[in-house]
């Protein structure tokens, strides 16, 4: 009976070996999903900071890129 832990997804990267057996960091998924949610806060707040100090062409364009696209792939991921 093995118990799986789970403990990688956490603290390491997943090792993949390519066509020369060259090992290659790979994310894992769970960190994979945390990078695209950082990612889309960090527009989004760039685009609600751009909006305070008066931006009237990019903080649009971050906030749509931030909660039409990096959210739903985040979600989606």
């Amino acid at each position: 009976m093995t118990i799986d832990t789970h403990f990688d997804r956490f603290y390491s990267f997943k090792m993949a070996t390519n066509a020369t057996s060259t090992p290659v960091t790979t994310l894992t998924p769970w960190r994979r999903r945390i990078l695209w949610w950082a990612l889309a806060i960090v527009v989004i707040i760039l685009g609600f900071a751009d909006l305070a100090r008066g931006g009237e062409t990019l903080a649009p364009i971050l906030l749509v890129i931030g909660y039409c696209v990096l959210v739903p792939v985040a979600i989606l991921q």
